[in-house]
């Protein structure tokens, strides 16, 4: 009979705990650089152990003096498994200063933000948007008053409910029409349509529905022409109203969109009753129109990509990787005002409270310096792993996974997966984020070959439909003949798949858009 009573083990197990430092090391690590600059910002206003580092970046330092990685292989495929990555932190490639540098190396308590500067500043093949400016104002340090002057002449820019209000006030609307109007105003989308119901537009304001209604046929009658439309079939025929442009046949033919979507023109023309020459011309007016009218009055400028990472090749055949330090956030632990304050502190709670920000500060530090060297550290794993695809091209582009890099500079899968999220490196070949180097293997038809990246296919199926006869159209079943006759192999239903992410349409549909094109 088994023993109810009570008694005491002892019991020895293991666990992962993860501190509060590993769990900021961990997120500092995917942030991207805005959304980091905006946690460092934060820190700097939260803790008084940590301060701006407001020294001016030197144009003139010896390149030597820049952590970089410099990759000299011509042929990755042949090279990639003799490379150690310890390697990366040995002499000439992250410090460049003659001396290793191991990843772990106790770094001080203060945060060098010259990572990238060899990069930066030389710029060899950067735009100079890539640059860092000493003046630290983005321009020349004299001539202030030419700035301010200039800045006085730009014009502001009216936004499409500034523009519509001003219509309305020198319309003949009544006060509770107005009302209204002002309501419909704030439901427009940035395209220039009013989103919503108008009952309940109506129930809202406390009003009947034919008020909004008629408000509304007043408010659709506003420049921009289109704009209060509800549907793009009403959006063109504001539009097509306003040029005196909207008859019976334009009617139907709007009513019709799909068919038009389908270049089917023999229904078309049944419908609307006319014959090709007139059809043509209706459709050449509704692609003059403007689907959204409102994008006239975006001011939101687009913000350009600015990458982490920086690449340029060098004078004998390889590559040069440096961090942008544009990204890189500038910090250090204020040590002479901890030694003044501490020292003068007496009570054990202020004490102790000097003593978690100075930590903390010293660990942020540390935290970014870890965060730099192991985006350098990935970065250059795959500009060597992808090289084929950085000399010649995407049709070279080789299939690779998170653990491929993992393996080779000895570092967790989740790692190189946090640090390659929003994350960009600027190439000779364009920006491109980080993850875009990862994709799957199509294997090949050869039991030797070597297998294709899935990118690398896409790029092969789109290069033989753009390149097809218009009076033989490749199918599916087609293109895959073809790409196994060059060594993929690869099955119907995925060219389907490929296709359609490409938005290419099917075999079909483009036959009848290149025999009936309007």
């Amino acid at each position: 009979m088994a023993d109810l009573g009570p008694r005491l083990d002892i019991r020895q197990s293991q666990s992962l705990v993860m501190t509060p430092q590993l769990q900021q090391a961990i997120k500092l690590l995917q942030m991207s650089h805005t959304e980091l600059a905006g946690f460092v910002e934060s820190e700097l206003e939260q803790n008084p152990m940590l301060e701006r580092d407001e020294g001016q970046a030197d144009p003139l330092r010896n390149a030597a003096e820049q952590p970089s990685t410099e990759i000299q292989d011509a042929a990755p495929s042949e090279n990639a498994q003799d490379f150690d990555s310890s390697d990366l932190l040995g002499s000439g490639n992250i410090s460049g200063d003659g001396q290793d540098t191991p990843l772990d190396a106790d770094y001080g308590n203060t945060y060098d933000g010259d990572y990238a500067g060899a990069g930066a500043v030389e710029g060899g093949g950067y735009e100079s948007s890539l640059l860092y400016n000493g003046t630290g104002s983005g321009g020349r340090s004299d001539f202030s008053d030419d700035v301010s002057s200039l800045e006085a002449t730009l014009s502001e820019n009216k936004s499409l409910g500034d523009h519509l209000i001003e219509q309305m006030q020198m319309s003949n609307l009544g006060n509770a029409e107005k009302m209204v109007a002002l309501y419909l105003i704030d439901y427009l989308d940035d395209s220039g349509w009013l989103t919503g119901d108008l009952k309940d537009a109506a129930d809202n304001l406390g009003c009947n529905l034919e008020l909004v209604e008629t408000v509304l046929e007043t408010l659709q009658q506003f420049d921009p022409p289109g704009v209060f439309a509800r549907d793009l079939k009403e959006c063109l025929a504001l539009q097509l109203k306003d040029q005196n442009r909207y008859d019976p046949a334009m009617e139907r033919l709007l009513n019709n969109l799909h068919l038009l979507a389908n270049q089917d023109a023999r229904a078309l023309k049944r419908l609307c009753g006319v014959d090709d020459e007139d059809l043509l011309e209706m459709v050449a007016e509704i692609r003059a129109l403007n689907p959204k009218p409102a994008l006239e009055f975006d001011t939101i400028v687009a913000e350009p990509v600015i990458p982490d990472v920086l690449m340029r090749p060098t004078p004998e055949g390889g590559w040069r990787i440096d961090l942008n330090s544009e990204t890189l956030p500038r910090v250090l632990v204020n040590e002479s005002y901890y030694g003044t304050i501490s020292a003068v502190a007496r009570s054990k709670d202020d004490k102790d409270y000097l003593n978690e920000r100075f930590q903390t500060a010293n660990w942020l530090v540390k935290s970014l310096h870890q965060r730099a060297q192991t985006i350098m550290k990935v970065s250059t794993e795959l500009v060597r792993q992808q090289d084929g695809f950085f000399r010649y091209g995407v049709s070279h582009l080789k299939p690779l996974v998170l653990r491929d890099i993992a393996e080779a500079i000895e570092m967790h899968e989740s790692t190189v997966s946090r640090v390659t999220s929003n994350k960009y490196i600027a190439t000779p070949r364009g920006i491109f984020e980080l993850k875009y180097f990862f994709t799957s293997a199509i294997s090949s038809t050869n039991s030797f070959g070597e297998s294709h990246s899935a990118e690398s296919v896409k790029h092969s199926i789109k290069k033989l439909i753009d390149a097809e006869d218009p009076k033989k159209v490749l199918s599916d079943d087609k293109i895959v003949a073809i790409l196994k006759g060059e060594g993929m192999d690869i099955a119907r239903r995925t060219v389907a798949k490929y296709r359609e992410a490409m938005n290419i349409p099917s075999s079909v549909q483009r036959r009848r858009q290149k025999k009936k094109k309007l």
